[in-house]
């Protein structure tokens, strides 16, 4: 049986979307793209990952930098979603069958014997 993770603060999108855009001016991005990176980037995931990527700068990156960065960003999140996705299809079907396979019941002829 797989162990849950314990569950941290609950950190609001609305915090995360401030803090990393707060990040972003101090580094000196114009206002705008602040805005809208933080606004696409504002899950605890999304955000950390960028708020990472431009803390450990000295300095500025170009724009067009940071807007790739925010892409691979977002479609690694899209890639996990997709993952856990399928991961509980497959839980679910997995499940039924060994539901059905419970509920089956052997023939009278074939009690005992291997199949």
């Amino acid at each position: 049986m797989a162990k849950k993770k314990k569950a941290g603060p609950v950190i609001k999108a609305e915090d995360i979307e401030r803090e990393l855009y707060e990040l972003m001016i101090r580094k000196g991005y114009p206002e705008e793209f602040s805005s809208i990176v933080s606004r696409e980037l504002h899950t605890e995931f999304t955000g950390r990952r960028m708020m990472g990527y431009i803390a450990a700068r000295e300095e500025a990156l170009p724009l067009e930098e940071v807007a790739d960065e925010m892409m691979a960003i977002l479609s690694d999140r899209d890639r996990l979603i997709k993952k856990h996705i399928a991961q509980d299809a497959q839980m679910a079907i997995n499940q039924m069958y060994m539901e059905n396979w419970e509920d089956e019941e052997e023939p009278e002829d074939n009690k005992g014997l291997p199949l």
